[in-house]
């Protein structure tokens, strides 16, 4: 457990200079606004490139994944629904509670993946983000809408969301990076060394920026929609992806890497989303951030519990 921490501990010391940096505007502001539009559309999409070109792709590999992942996120998705209701939230609040179940935090994942599991995790980890950014995005947007909103303008915004689905730089890099690798043209020369170089730098510097997003004042106001959210991410979305994975042939790495994404907390992202669809941003802020606070625990202890679960493993 004290080696897994030990392993882990680099990225969270990230996070916290991250943190650090942007409260003490180093360099300043601005810089960390624009760093976030710099990882979306370049760095970030080089890494998916580079990772989804060069992994080892099978159908049984891309079945599997799919099975277990949608699995942990539909089962995230049914509890918040459900608990929300029981629990007589507002739409808005409740719709933030489902960003913060359903939801997940790429960066956080890859990077405990490469930092675990070496160049394999960081692949197999692309795979798993490349699978959830569509079905998160259509399924949470639409049901915020219902939530917050009734469900009128539903149509409307299901269109915007699958236009900019189209026009997503991540998408496109995965795309792209699997029908080279189908194609079976890779390395590329020069374009495989560019990303390779880009892919390196993309994820010290959005821990950074995940770091820079934190607002720890926002922990003072914790109730019951972060506790469900916090049950719906942490334990139902894990538990869910470990139950699903008994009825496929995964890996211990792969089952890993899945599990990565269950302890991993919601990308701050979700606090913008709230904030423009008229959900209830400040929870949502304090979701992420208690989130982000917790998974310095819950990570190391999700490796730990199934290290012992499954069978040994080499760090």
């Amino acid at each position: 457990m004290i080696t897994i921490f030990l392993s882990i501990a680099p990225i969270f010391l990230l996070l916290v200079l991250g943190y650090w940096l942007r409260r003490g505007g180093i360099p300043s502001v601005e810089f960390w606004n624009l760093n976030d539009r710099l990882v979306y559309w370049v760095l970030f999409p080089a890494l998916l490139f580079n990772n989804t070109s060069t992994i080892k792709l099978s159908g049984d590999l891309l079945s599997s994944f799919a099975v277990v992942i949608y699995t942990g996120f539909g089962s995230a998705v049914l509890f918040t629904l459900v608990s929300s209701r029981l629990g007589k939230l507002r739409g808005a609040t409740a719709s933030s509670v489902l960003q913060g179940a359903a939801r997940h935090n790429s960066f956080i994942a890859l990077a405990v993946a490469e930092r675990l599991l070496g160049a394999e995790g960081l692949a197999l980890a692309s795979l798993v983000t490349a699978l959830l950014i569509p079905v998160t995005n259509i399924t949470v947007v639409t049901l915020m809408v219902t939530m917050i909103r009734g469900g009128g303008d539903q149509r409307t915004v299901l269109r915007a969301v699958l236009r900019d689905l189209v026009r997503n730089p991540l998408l496109i890099a995965v795309f792209l990076g699997i029908a080279v690798n189908l194609l079976g043209v890779t390395p590329i020369p020069v374009v495989h060394d560019m990303a390779k170089i880009l892919g390196a730098a993309a994820l010290p510097i959005m821990l950074l920026c995940v770091g820079a997003n934190i607002r720890l004042r926002a922990m003072t106001s914790a109730g019951l929609p972060v506790l469900l959210s916090v049950l719906g991410k942490m334990v139902v979305f894990p538990a869910m992806l470990l139950v699903a994975a008994h009825f496929v042939d995964l890996s211990h790495t792969a089952l890993l890497v899945l599990l990565f994404y269950g302890a991993a907390p919601p990308a701050a992202s979700a606090y913008t989303l709230a904030r423009q669809m008229g959900g209830d941003a400040p929870t949502m802020a304090t979701i992420i951030t208690v989130q982000t606070a917790l998974s310095f625990v819950t990570l190391p202890l999700t490796v730990a519990a199934v290290q012992w679960g499954i069978g040994t493993l080499s760090f």
